[in-house]
């Protein structure tokens, strides 16, 4: 039976033929770790396939060193992926792994303080000798010192029997190690009775022109299979049933991807190309790499030597009649700020991707945070407004990019989409949206002159009286030769002005439009209909917000939840529906930006909950914060 809620298991047991118990459960969280060489993404990207495939709600947090390839068998070398699925809907990745599988020591090191007491650990043995214990600061061997007594050990030497079973396949002993993550994953499979065949399909063509490698992953994975099969060590399986959700077709899908495949689409429903300017950075360079694969659908990429180019690439295609996109993180988008300030002036439609990452400066590449949407609010010159949107989770991805499409179409600007690593390299399960429910985002390019003058001549900055966009014309179109730069313009003719009143018509009539950017009202989500204290987020902290008010509600708690995905404009309804509760609580993977712009527009004494730590919010830390908030009590860490 399911709970319903996250952080909580139900289950019960059957014997099979040989005696193994089979425990059915609501939910598992399995978290695979090793060094940044074992192929833990791999392998916990293949889990989560087959998990997709059976019919699993899922959600998942890859979590990886920046470096290429960090010192072997260190802590800052550590790679893991952790992977949340259940028989019914959830919302995060799990804020403590049921089972870590944990390669070597500094994996085992890294991890098990999240592991709770109880919990089922994997270890592979063979990487636990002297050199590699006293490298993550072991005085003894954690396997054999009882410090690990509180948790189902499964000690089993992976590399060994990885090399035992490719003995006959003629590869070497390095090349046989190698293939110990398919060996794990093997064994892993097989206590979840997960299918194996999409597994080999897949090994299968990943190393087609390898064949004897293909091969070599296969065996492995079967001798992890057959170990669980076989071996006393194990005395029960699990099962995990797929979800109800609902009637469609689905495939699991990362942040990166649907936001790739939501350009895509754009490009469809507005029957433009799609130029994509860019310079690979980490976390976006995913969404290079998935459209250049797509180029029948009208796509181009252009790899540029440096941000500052991708944009330059992006906007100038905009101007030629096509839909610019450029795709970064936070610091390219610095970069990338005199160009867009250049769009906001030119008016020309301009879909901004920036995946946030940990900052300042370099930062931490692989870690998220939520600390660019100021930078995406004021980070130009001059009074330079844009519209910003973010995507709640993975999934959402696809359609915040056609969101980001449809307002920097219909309304002539450069539209700022923030999302972040967490949503960007993590993965749920998407369904598949009906072609022909998808929004007609076509466009009408200027076909005649527009002068008001009387005159024979083509005015770029004539604008639509609905939307206050200007006409867009494509150049060479005869008759209307035009002239658009950095410079301000004459309202309507868009010749060079320098006249003070003029100045200030165009500023406030560019901010006017953004202003107007029509955006869909919020909807409260308060089951009780009593609740006091709202629980307002952005971006990535969905989830974990919505599994921490579940688990409020749980304990007999009255708490409602609201989410942004239109940060400029807000939604007209924003502070309504801010002052019709008592209290306020704004969980924010940064330092309070967004409790600061909506102090400064509504005057509400929001609450301030912040994190800088690289990782995203956990259920259960929301979930303590949120009930001594209801309960009227003093929170630590928490600004008002």
């Amino acid at each position: 039976m399911s709970t319903g809620v996250e952080g909580e298991t139900n289950g019960h047991a059957l014997r099979t033929a040989r005696h193994t118990e089979i425990t059915k459960l609501d939910r598992v969280v399995i978290r695979f770790a090793g060094d940044s060489g074992d192929g833990m993404q791999l392998t916990g990207d293949r889990f989560t396939s087959e998990a997709a495939a059976f019919g699993n709600d899922l959600a998942t947090l890859p979590n990886f060193p920046a470096e290429i390839r960090a010192p072997q068998g260190t802590l800052p070398g550590v790679s893991s992926f952790q992977l949340h699925f259940a028989d019914y809907d959830i919302l995060t990745p799990g804020d403590r792994p049921d089972v870590l599988v944990a390669m070597n020591p500094a994996a085992l090191k890294a991890n098990i303080a999240d592991l709770p007491p109880g919990g089922t650990l994997i270890v592979n043995t063979d990487e636990f000798n002297k050199r590699n214990l006293v490298k993550v600061g072991y005085d003894t061997d954690p396997l054999e010192d009882g410090s690990l007594e509180s948790y189902q050990m499964h000690k089993v030497a992976m590399a060994t029997i990885t090399r035992a079973a490719l003995d006959e396949t003629g590869l070497s002993k390095k090349d046989a190690e190698r293939a110990k993550n398919m060996f794990a994953l093997g064994l892993l499979s097989w206590m979840y009775h997960r299918p194996t065949e999409g597994t080999e399909v897949f090994l299968r063509e990943k190393f087609a022109k390898k064949p004897d490698i293909a091969e070599a992953n296969i065996l492995a994975f079967r001798a992890g299979w057959n170990y669980g099969e076989t071996t006393e060590s194990f005395a029960v399986t699990y099962e995990v049933a797929p979800a109800k959700l609902a009637p469609g077709t689905y495939r699991q899908i990362t942040g990166n991807t649907a936001l790739a495949y939501g350009i895509v689409a754009a490009g469809q429903q507005s029957k433009l190309p799609i130029v994509l300017g860019t310079y690979p950075i980490t976390p976006a360079s995913d969404i290079l790499h998935e459209l250049s694969k797509h180029k029948n659908f009208g796509i181009t990429t252009i790899q540029a030597e440096d941000e500052i180019a991708g944009v330059g690439a992006a906007l100038g295609a905009s101007y030629g009649g096509a839909l610019g996109v450029t795709s970064t993180s936070g610091p390219g988008l610095a970069l990338k700020s005199e160009t867009i300030g250049l769009a906001v002036m030119t008016e020309l439609p301009l879909v901004v991707i920036d995946v946030q990452r940990g900052g300042p400066s370099t930062g931490l590449p692989t870690k998220t945070e939520q600390a660019d949407l100021l930078q995406a609010m004021y980070g130009r010159n001059g009074e330079s407004p844009v519209p910003i949107v973010a995507p709640q989770s993975p999934a959402d991805c696809f359609a915040i990019a056609l969101e980001a499409a449809r307002i920097a179409l219909t309304y002539r600007t450069p539209v700022l989409l923030l999302s972040d690593g967490s949503v960007a390299n993590g993965s749920e399960p998407w369904m598949v949206p009906d072609v022909a429910e998808l929004p007609d985002l076509s466009v009408e390019f200027a076909s005649r002159p527009n002068a008001t003058d009387g005159s024979e001549e083509f005015w770029p900055y004539m604008r639509d009286p609905a939307t206050l966009a200007r006409e867009w014309a494509i150049p060479g179109t005869p008759g209307l030769q035009h002239r658009i730069g950095g410079l301000e313009k004459q309202d309507g003719k868009g010749s060079i002005s320098y006249d003070p009143a003029n100045h200030d018509h165009m500023v406030r009539l560019r901010q006017a439009k953004i202003d107007g950017v029509k955006v869909p009202d919020l909807v409260v989500d308060d089951p009780s209909d009593k609740a006091r204290v709202l629980v307002l987020g952005w971006g990535s902290s969905y989830g974990p917000i919505g599994a921490a008010c579940r688990r409020v509600r749980k304990l007999g708690h009255s708490i409602a939840q609201v989410h942004l995905r239109h940060l400029n404009p807000f939604p007209a309804n924003l502070g309504e529906v801010l002052r019709a509760y008592d209290r306020v609580v704004i969980p924010e993977m940064n330092l309070g930006q967004l409790a600061m712009l909506l102090r400064a527009r509504y005057l509400v004494d929001a609450i301030s909950y912040t994190k800088v730590a690289g990782l995203p919010f956990k259920a259960e830390e929301l979930q303590g914060v949120l009930t001594a908030v209801v309960k009227g009590e003093t929170v630590k860490g928490v600004s008002a």
